[in-house]
């Protein structure tokens, strides 16, 4: 009674065992000496795949410019600084609206009061304040940005300041879907190009992840804190956004 209890109980262990693909002792008399066939069969059918990386971009117009442009004002007292600064920053701000920019596109980004000294003879002496105040203005029609420009340094004067000019999309997202669509066709062609190499065909997508993106914005040259004087005249040319973006994706060779 207790050996029939034990054979049983040493069957029923090989089974579980095997049901794992793994053996134990007389494990193999019962599967006809193939106990380890689970894991051959499994090893054999595991897939041959292929990495690839792709790279893509895409290029398109802006339709947005945006200004960096401000106000600055140097007297005697601070109060007189930053009332001469108000005056420059509400002539900014009247003739921007002028040109049609609504409120939102007008923001503040900065202002400040900073009391200015003269350096002789390794002595300081405080001789007056400077008062400033910074403006981002975006221009939703680019070619108006010269105008708008224009406008600013003629209501300005010598107070008003362009600090730079850059162009952009007010949205990049389809222009960044593109990007992408770009770097998956080009990994895609890659691994095709992989299985007509080693003479297989190309099987399904096994796994994709994306890299890096990238955007940049032309910017043409101007010189920080330069004078409005007659910069307003200056031609702007917009040049080409561009975006992007990297894969890499694993693909089965069949």
């Amino acid at each position: 009674m207790t050996r029939s209890r034990t054979s049983r109980a040493t069957v029923a262990l090989a089974v579980t065992l095997l049901s794992l693909g793994l053996s134990a002792p007389g494990a193999a008399a019962l599967d006809g000496g193939h106990a380890s066939a689970p894991l051959a069969a499994r090893a054999e059918s595991a897939p041959t795949t292929v990495s690839v990386a792709g790279d893509g971009s895409a290029t398109a117009a802006p339709d947005l410019a945006v200004l960096s442009v401000g106000v600055e004002a140097t007297a005697k007292t601070a109060k007189d600084a930053m009332a001469a600064q108000n005056k420059a920053a509400d002539a900014l701000l009247k003739a921007v609206r002028k040109q049609q920019i609504a409120d939102k596109d007008v923001r503040t980004d900065g202002v400040s009061l900073n009391p200015v000294y003269d350096y002789t003879d390794g002595t300081s002496v405080l001789t007056g304040y400077r008062a400033a105040q910074s403006f981002t203005v975006k221009v939703r029609v680019i070619g108006r940005a010269g105008a708008v420009l224009q406008a600013i340094t003629d209501a300005t004067g010598d107070a008003g300041r362009v600090h730079s000019v850059t162009f952009d999309l007010a949205d990049r997202e389809p222009l960044q879907r593109a990007a992408r669509k770009a770097a998956f066709t080009d990994a895609r062609k890659k691994a095709e190009q992989y299985a007509a190499l080693s003479g297989r065909k190309l099987g399904r997508l096994v796994t994709l992840s994306e890299g890096s993106t990238g955007y940049a914005t032309p910017a043409p040259p101007m010189a920080a804190d330069m004078p409005a004087g007659g910069v307003g005249a200056v031609p702007l040319a917009p040049g080409e956004i561009k975006a992007t973006s990297s894969v890499t994706a694993v693909y089965e060779l069949v």
